[in-house]
C-alpha cells in the first residue's frame, strides 16, 4: 500500500462526504428510519456511504471494503481492509448536536494503522500522515488541497487530576462507576469518534467505553490516537484492541494516554 496515495484518497473522500452530509443536515427536514437493530439511519448516512464506497472501489479495486451501511460487507475478512462509518454519531446528527464524524480507516494485520476522522459541523479534521503520525488540519478543507496541519500528541497525564471524556449518547452507571476509580479533574462528553481525537490532542487523558461498538465506529479514531502516541486496550484484560473480529464487533475498551495509571474493573 502506498500510504501517500491512500491518505490523499481518504482525506478527499471524507471531505466530499462531509459536504454531502452538511447539505442534508442544513435542510429544513430529512428522513430518519430505524435499522434492524433499532439504530437510526438517515439519507445522509446512505449518501455518504455511496460516495465513499464508490471512491474507495475506484482507487483500490482489489481491496476488501467493510462499511456499516452494507451488511453484505460484514461477511468479508482479510489481512488488509478498508473500514468505513460514513456518518458516525447519527443520533447527534438527528438531534442537530453537531459532533458527528466521517470515519475511514485502513487496517493491516488486525491494527488500524491509517485513518481520517472528519467532523464537518465542527470544522475539525484529524488524520494520519504517510509516516503514520497524526495531525489536525485547519483551513477551508478543500478536497484536493490540504490546508495547514499541525502535529497532535497525547497529554502527559497527572493521575491526581485526570481529564475524562465519555459518550454523550451512551453514558451509563457502569461507566460512571469505572470513572469513579480515578482522580478526575473534569469531564467532557462528546459524540462519535471525536472522543478518540480529544485524547489524541491532549484535550482529554482517558476515554472508557463500556458499551457496544463496532469496528467501523472505532478504527479511524484508533488510528489517529495511535499516531499521536496513544493506546486502545480491551477493558477486561488491557490487551490491545484488535480488528477483523467476528461480525466486526468490539468488546468494551479504554482509549488513553500512556501516562494514565489504568485501573481494572
Amino acid at each position: 500500500m502506498n500510504y501517500e496515495v491512500l491518505m490523499g484518497v481518504l482525506r478527499r473522500l471524507a471531505i466530499e462526504a462531509g459536504e454531502k452530509i452538511m447539505e442534508i443536515y442544513n435542510a429544513d427536514d430529512f428522513e430518519v428510519r430505524s435499522k434492524s437493530d433499532d439504530s437510526p439511519v438517515t439519507e445522509a448516512d446512505e449518501a455518504a456511504d455511496a460516495l465513499i464506497h464508490a471512491g474507495l472501489r475506484d482507487a483500490f479495486p482489489d481491496m476488501v471494503i467493510v462499511t456499516e451501511e452494507q451488511a453484505d460487507s460484514h461477511k468479508d475478512f482479510a489481512d488488509e481492509f478498508l473500514i468505513v462509518d460514513p456518518l458516525d454519531g447519527t443520533k447527534e446528527f438527528v438531534n442537530r448536536r453537531g459532533d458527528f464524524t466521517v470515519n475511514i480507516a485502513f487496517v493491516k494485520d488486525g491494527t488500524p494503522i491509517r485513518g481520517v476522522v472528519y467532523a464537518p459541523a465542527q470544522s475539525r479534521m484529524f488524520y494520519t500522515m504517510e509516516d503514520g503520525s497524526s495531525v489536525e488540519e485547519t483551513g477551508d478543507f478543500h478536497p484536493d488541497r490540504p490546508g495547514k496541519c499541525h502535529p497532535i500528541r497525547v497529554s502527559h497525564p497527572d493521575n491526581d487530576a485526570l481529564m475524562v471524556v465519555a459518550s454523550k449518547s451512551h453514558r451509563d452507571q457502569a461507566t460512571d462507576d469505572y470513572i469513579g476509580k480515578y482522580s478526575v479533574k473534569d469531564m467532557k462528553s462528546a459524540g462519535s469518534s471525536l472522543k478518540f481525537c480529544l485524547v489524541a490532542t491532549g484535550e482529554a487523558d482517558i476515554y472508557p467505553r463500556l458499551g457496544r461498538t463496532m469496528e467501523w465506529d472505532t478504527a479511524a479514531g484508533q488510528a489517529v490516537l495511535h499516531g499521536a502516541g496513544g493506546k486502545v486496550v480491551r477493558f477486561d484484560d488491557h490487551e490491545p484492541l484488535t480488528y477483523g473480529k467476528n461480525i466486526y464487533e468490539n468488546p468494551f475498551f479504554i482509549a488513553y494516554a500512556p501516562g494514565v495509571d489504568l485501573k481494572h474493573a
